[in-house]
């Protein structure tokens, strides 16, 4: 019988939740092969993580017992769902969405007028991250409190490890697929912009999909859009209320906007961490680590690598896009970027283009995320 490995750290505990960052820098540098019991092992050096994500039939993606289509699936069952994916964050599905997307921003920038100070996260970041998803999917407006909620309680379960709680949450958003399925199968008329209508239509295999992968996708989609793009708001909004003369110089020079927030989520990203798991023995940085272990390779000590970012910590434009890892790399890196990326530069612009300043308080100050979230759970702000 094979005797328990010794932890190097707990990813739970209160000292690795006070602020993430610095406990992944410091594992990076110290211990960048890092066993938990929690998280199995976790890679934190840049050269890894590649590494891993080039190399699929090593590191497999069916890392979960839940369907988890495409991103937990691997070659060549992959493939087909992929493509059927990727069809929806094409340029004229982007350029088509914009306008909707912008209108969304901009009223909540208007509604900001006159509040002075509030709570970023539940009044700004949140509200847009639901809304634009919901706008994305065709979903009605009634179910924007709802997949707010439901987020959230995902985060907490999986922090908890409550599996049931986990399998019960993931009952619950079949629930409302399966109900919006129901009323596209009814409805009289074919709304082609219709997500979900559209996925009713689609075929792998020679078939069409099944209800449950079309719930597994638009789930992969909801927990990573809008967790991702909620603590993405919060962290960019929090950096130019540092940074004033950042927040000037982008008020002045829109144009740099797309490279300044892919620079500063590098610094501070949106998302901790993915999950693999090795098919075979393999050796990494001298830990010998068995066939069937589970990893965890993360972005955000990745992202912060001193060997590919000169000045690691510091905010720099005109560096490699190409190794930022902020949209992952290799066949799962994300096909929602192009959707990520058009949705935080048209909320920034409404946001920069409707204020003069934003600023922090000086009280009360902001809470960071735990995992496994990122970026803030409170975020006080002054925007005038």
């Amino acid at each position: 019988m094979n005797q328990p490995l010794p932890q190097d750290w707990d990813p739970t505990s209160a000292a690795a939740l006070l602020d993430q960052r610095a406990t992944f820098d410091d594992l990076r540098e110290r211990c960048p092969v890092a066993y938990s019991d929690f998280l199995g092992w976790s890679l934190f050096r840049h050269q890894d993580v590649l590494r891993v994500l080039n190399d699929s039939a090593t590191f497999s993606s069916v890392v979960s017992r839940h369907l988890s289509v495409p991103n937990g699936m691997d070659p060549p069952e992959h493939t087909g769902y992929r493509r059927i994916v990727e069809r929806y964050f094409q340029p004229a599905r982007m350029q088509a969405f914009e306008p909707p997307c912008r209108e969304i921003a901009a009223r909540l920038v208007r509604d900001l007028a006159g509040r002075d100070t509030l709570e970023f996260i539940s009044v700004f970041a949140q509200p847009f991250a639901v809304r634009v998803q919901c706008a994305f999917l065709g979903w009605p407006a009634h179910l924007h409190e709802p997949l707010r909620v439901w987020t959230q309680k995902n985060r907490e379960a999986s922090l908890a490890l409550d599996r049931p709680a986990m399998a019960a949450l993931a009952s619950e958003f079949a629930r409302h697929v399966n109900e919006l399925l129901q009323n596209r199968r009814t409805s009289d008329a074919l709304a082609e912009s219709d997500i979900v209508t559209s996925l009713l239509a689609q075929q792998v295999d020679g078939r069409p999909l099944r209800d449950e992968e079309i719930a597994s996708i638009l789930r992969n989609w909801t927990v990573g859009e809008v967790g991702t793009i909620s603590a993405s708001v919060g962290i960019l909004a929090h950096y130019l209320a540092q940074h004033g003369d950042l927040q000037q110089q982008l008020r002045a020079q829109p144009s740099l906007l797309p490279e300044a927030i892919d620079e500063m989520l590098r610094l501070h990203g949106p998302l901790v961490a993915n999950r693999r798991r090795t098919t075979r023995p393999v050796e990494i940085r001298g830990r010998q680590i068995a066939a069937g272990e589970r990893l965890s390779l993360n972005w955000m000590a990745a992202n912060r690598d001193p060997r590919v970012f000169e000045a690691a910590d510091t905010f720099r434009l005109g560096r490699d896009p190409a190794a930022n890892l902020l949209y992952g790399a290799g066949i799962h890196v994300c096909p929602g970027a192009p959707l990520a990326r058009m949705e935080l530069l048209v909320v920034m612009q409404a946001l920069l283009g409707g204020t003069t300043r934003i600023s922090l308080p000086a009280d009360p100050p902001p809470t960071l995320a735990v995992y496994p979230a990122s970026g803030f759970a409170s975020l006080p702000l002054r925007v005038q």
